[in-house]
Formats: C-alpha cells, structure tokens, sequence
C-alpha cells in the first residue's frame, strides 16, 4: 500500500487529534468536487501524538541557540534576544517604505546614526546601508570603483585583483561587473606576496581587494607597503570586511590604508547568521568615492533626517532603503556595548581562537604557526596520510552533537579545517569541542573505520553531499509496501 503521510508510524484508523463543537451557524457548502483530493491519505493520529512528533522533529535542528557553532570565515556567533525584541517594536514593525519622510523621523534617525557609528569604527569618510548582503556589498564596491575610474577618464583600469585565499563572493562580484580577475599569490607566511603583487599591479588594475584579516585568520603586518604600492600604481585598495569581528576597537581599514570595505552586519553586529538571510552588507567609503556611493543616504538638516542621493552615485542597488530589521538590531547592539564593550568583542574573539590553536596543534597539522586572529586553520593532512579525509572528521563530529568547522576552505590549505569560535562561547564549551577533537585524531590513528562511518548517532547516516545539493528533494515520501 503506498501512503502518503506525515505520521506513518502512529497513524491508526479513527484517532483524531481534535474535537469540534455541534455547529451553532448554518453550514457552508464544501467546494466543488474536481478540488476534493479523496486519494490523499492524510494522518490520524491523537494531539499528543502529533505534538510530541513535532517537537521531537524541532530537536533534530541545529543552531547557535543550541549549540557551538564554529564554521570559519562566517562569525556564527550568539545574538542578545532582547535586539530581537527591539527591532519587534511596533514603531519599527509597522512602518512603510512608502510612507513620507516626516512620518518616519525615527528610523531615519537610526538609520543616520548607524551610518555614523560605522563611518568611526571603520575609520572612514561615510557610509551606505542600502547593500542588502556581504556580496552584495562588494558589488556595490566595485562597481564604485569603476565609477570612480571612469569619472576621472581612465577606462583602461579593468582589472580586479584578488588574492588565492579570497572569498568565493570576491570574483563572482567582480565577474558580475564584466571586470577581469587577477589571482595575487600568498607567501611562506600566508600573508600576502608583495612580489607577486607588484608584478602584477599594472595600468590595468583598477583595485586589490583584500580580506582583512584573510579567511587564514591572519592579519598581514606589511598593510602599508601593500597600500602605498596599489595608490602608487594609481589603483584603490577594496576592503572585504567578513573578518571584521577581529579588528572591532583595534584597528580601522581607513587608517590602514583602504579606499572603501564593506561589512556584514549579520556577522559582527548581533543578526543571527545562516539560512539565507537576512543579511546587510553596509558600504564604507574614503572622501575620494563619497560621490559615487549608492542611493539613499540619510542625511541630517536642521534637526531634520531625510534621504539623500550622492552627485555621482551609482544608484539604487536595492528595493527601497536596504533590510531595515538588520539595521534596528546592529544600532542596538553598538549602543548596548559602547566602545569599551565592542572593543572587547574582538579581544575575546582572537583569544578564543588562539586557544584553540594552541590546545589543537600537538593533535592536527598547523600550516601556518603563528598568533591567528578570529579564526585558526588547521589542516587534516596528519590524518589523510592514515586514510582518514576531513570529510570523516567533519561528519564524526556530528556524533558529539557538535557542528563540523568549515572544510576544505581556504583553498590553499590542503584538508583545511577552518574554525572560528567567536567571542560569545565559554572556556568549557571550547574545552569540548578541544576534547572531541583530540578523541577523533585518537581515532583516525587507531579506529579510523569509525571515522568512515560517520555519523552513527544522527537520524540520517552520510549523505552524497554532492548529489544532494544537486539533486535537493524537500518531500518525504513512503515507497510501496508489501503486506
């Protein structure tokens, strides 16, 4: 019998999971029959059956209010529930894009403040909310750079440089800008090779776009040769502000010498993170390119917010004013720390991933030995000489009930394990996850079979991850049974 149900297991014949009164009003007539799907065998089953079914399916999900959540290069870390509450505000809430601007002085007003907080922080001339997304904000980027080159009548400059440790999000933006990419090489050291980059800084290139600290986790101590070269080669120097949760209160991309970055707010200021937004990815720009930002800004006259739009902006990147929640909850995050509080924000997160590194090391390969920032690479090469991929690794740790780091990324590290623990996350819950690594590398020496095979605990066993990212099915289904 082939069934089609939600509750196959507990689904008994005359169970039913509610009670409803004898009609008090006159019946309506049911729809046509063409609508009635008789074939559909629909569940039957008591409340509480159908309430703990529900709730035990809730448990299966993972996420950073569940536990420890230390995908690299992606700051998954816990967001305040009282900026949920704040941006829940029916003030907020109940707002229209379309309403006029005399109605909506507040979130103006937060919208300009916010706009100022990360001018500062990031030690810049000014700042858009429109970008709706970290990419997004990159593209906004780059495409003000090829504004700002053509401005001056220079239209040869059609060349991105990018370096082998880069986001994926870096050439897809330029790509989408019909710009040309150039790779820039890595050195011994992880840090950028000036080398390589001045052989390749040519008339052509437009800008370098760097990830500060790279998705390595390390900051590169020769910035300022970097800068000065790409300015004296007539190009500008693009910030990819992913990482920014390891710079917050230290260090500012406009006194390193950055033209323009942008920044994930859903990363560093308190949005959670994941499953697909939402996202913003603010753009903050030096004097140079204040002209070229894009549209609208939000501007203070007499007392008064209003928007504004740039001279020579590049225009609307986004439906209205860009993921306006996202604002509400980062302006509350800023003002609930103040600067001492989100200066500790990345002392903790650089110490929180140095321990890691220092417990780990004796246990998997470090490719590059140094003081990390934010997040440590490690790499599973110890184990792949003994069979055992990062794959195994990452999916034996879902045993533990711990979420696997991000893998093979970067991908000039060979088995990379890329773990970025935040600032948020206790010495015991670090201890843990310390521990359950340790066991694996015991393991993959001794028992590397178990490795194969994992998970063993979780409901569904390994999957293609290829094929089912390809071939992604959302509906259960019951194959026919014999009775």
């Amino acid at each position: 019998m082939k069934r089609h149900c939600l509750l196959p297991d507990i689904s008994q014949p005359g169970r039913i999971g509610c009670s409803l009164p004898d009609l008090d009003v006159p019946s309506g007539d049911l729809p046509s029959e063409e609508l009635l799907r008789q074939e559909l065998e629909l569940p039957e089953v008591s409340e509480v059956d159908l309430v703990r079914y529900f709730t035990a399916l809730s448990k299966l999900n993972y996420g950073v209010d569940t536990g420890f959540y230390p995908l690299g290069s992606c700051t998954m870390k816990y967001s305040p529930k009282s900026h949920e509450d704040i941006a829940r505000l029916p003030g907020f809430t109940a707002l229209h894009p379309c309403q006029p601007e005399e109605s909506v002085q507040g979130a103006l007003e937060l919208m300009y403040r916010l706009q100022e907080y990360l001018t500062e922080v990031t030690g810049m001339d000014a700042t858009s909310l429109a970008p709706v997304a970290g990419a997004h904000g990159e593209l906004a980027g780059l495409l003000m750079v090829k504004a700002y080159h053509e401005g001056r009548g220079d239209k040869a400059r059609t060349k991105i440089l990018l370096t082998d440790s880069s986001h994926g999000t870096n050439p897809a933006s330029v790509a989408m800008c019909r710009l040309e990419t150039g790779v820039v090489a890595s050195d011994a050291n992880g840090d950028l090779d000036l080398k390589s980059l001045e052989s390749m800084m040519t008339e052509e290139v437009a800008a370098l776009t760097l990830t500060m600290p790279s998705t390595l986790g390390l900051f590169d101590p020769r910035i300022d040769e970097i800068a000065q070269l790409v300015h004296e080669r007539g190009g500008l120097l693009g910030g990819d502000g992913a990482n920014f949760n390891a710079l917050l209160g230290q260090a500012k991309f406009g006194e390193l010498g950055f033209d323009y970055v942008q920044l994930n707010l859903h990363k560093t200021f308190s949005t959670p993170h994941g499953g697909g937004g939402p996202g913003s990815g603010p753009v903050c720009v030096r004097e140079s390119m204040v002209d070229f930002l894009p549209t609208p800004l939000v501007i203070e006259d007499n007392g008064r917010y209003k928007f504004s739009s740039p001279p020579k902006t590049i225009g609307k990147i986004a439906t209205f004013y860009g993921n306006f929640n996202v604002m509400v909850k980062a302006y509350a995050y800023t003002r609930s720390l103040g600067p001492k509080e989100l200066k500790r924000i990345s002392e903790d997160a650089v110490l929180n991933a140095n321990y890691l590194r220092e417990k780990l090391k004796p246990y998997y390969h470090l490719p590059y030995d140094r003081t990390c920032m934010h997040e440590v690479v490690f790499s599973g090469k110890k184990q792949k000489a003994k069979g055992v991929a990062t794959l195994d690794i990452a999916k034996r740790l879902l045993d533990y009930g711990l979420h696997p780091p991000t893998v093979y990324f970067p991908l000039i590290v060979s088995e990379a394990l890329m773990t970025e623990p935040t600032e948020t996350e206790s010495k015991e819950t670090l201890d843990n996850y310390i521990a359950a690594m340790k066991e694996i590398a015991t393991d993959a020496e001794e028992n590397p079979e178990i490795l194969h095979t994992a998970p063993r605990n979780t409901p569904v066993r390994r999957l293609d991850d290829a094929r089912a990212s390809r071939q992604l099915d959302v509906r259960w289904e019951i194959k026919s049974q014999k009775k």
